[in-house]
């Protein structure tokens, strides 16, 4: 069965294996996430479910959003996401989901949106190599050649400086260090996409 949970990143650390070895953990506050709907094939044309994460005051939410979640009963959430599932008939409307729903030694993908760094140059953006360094080259960081004479214009999809970051990214198959399903938290060996405080999303691997 596929899996997944909405989670909050907390940030880096290193913990040691029974070896005695340092292992680089990101840390993540993962649910505890409510079942806002689910959407079903014959019903939707796909399988899904709709989660909820991190719960505010009820001021907080609109008049749409107060109806929504009162369909399920549900607390006032931040975050709503909708996660697509082969197959949903483990989930019910209403069912939390918390950190213990992965075990350690499971293999993950993790979603989020990366950090934003702003305009970038070709070189740091596309790893674009430099000219010469020397006083008389005066060519050391620009871009270059662009486009063909011929057509006068930029192509599609040519590599330039522009904006770098803040883009949906999912990095594939992390291994599941541990979980304490006590204080809500999952620990993912290595880095993950985004800054602190940002949501993040855990599904089961579909390379494992």
């Amino acid at each position: 069965m596929i899996k997944a949970i909405l989670g909050k990143k907390i940030g880096m650390t290193q913990i040691f294996d029974e070896s005695g070895k340092a292992v680089p953990v990101t840390v993540i506050e993962a649910g505890p996430c409510v079942v806002v709907q689910k959407k079903t094939e014959e019903n939707d044309g796909y399988n899904a479910i709709q989660v909820g994460f991190g719960e505010i005051t009820e001021k907080e939410l609109n008049k749409p959003a107060k109806g929504h979640l009162a369909k399920s009963q549900a607390k006032p959430l931040r975050y709503l996401k909708e996660l697509r599932l082969k197959d949903t008939n483990a989930y019910e409307v209403g069912q939390e989901i918390k950190a213990d729903v992965f075990a350690m030694g499971e293999w993950v993908d993790v979603t989020a949106v990366s950090k934003g760094k702003g305009f970038a140059g070709g070189i740091k953006r596309h790893n674009m190599g430099r000219g010469p360094m020397g006083h008389g080259s005066k060519y050391h960081r620009r871009p270059g050649s662009a486009g063909a004479k011929g057509p006068a214009r930029i192509f599609r999809g040519r590599k330039m400086p522009g904006h770098l970051g803040g883009v949906k990214v999912t990095v594939q198959k992390l291994l599941v260090v541990k979980v304490d399903p006590n204080r809500n938290l999952i620990l993912i060996r290595g880095a993950v996409p985004g800054p602190k405080k940002s949501l993040i999303t855990i599904k089961s691997s579909v390379k494992a």
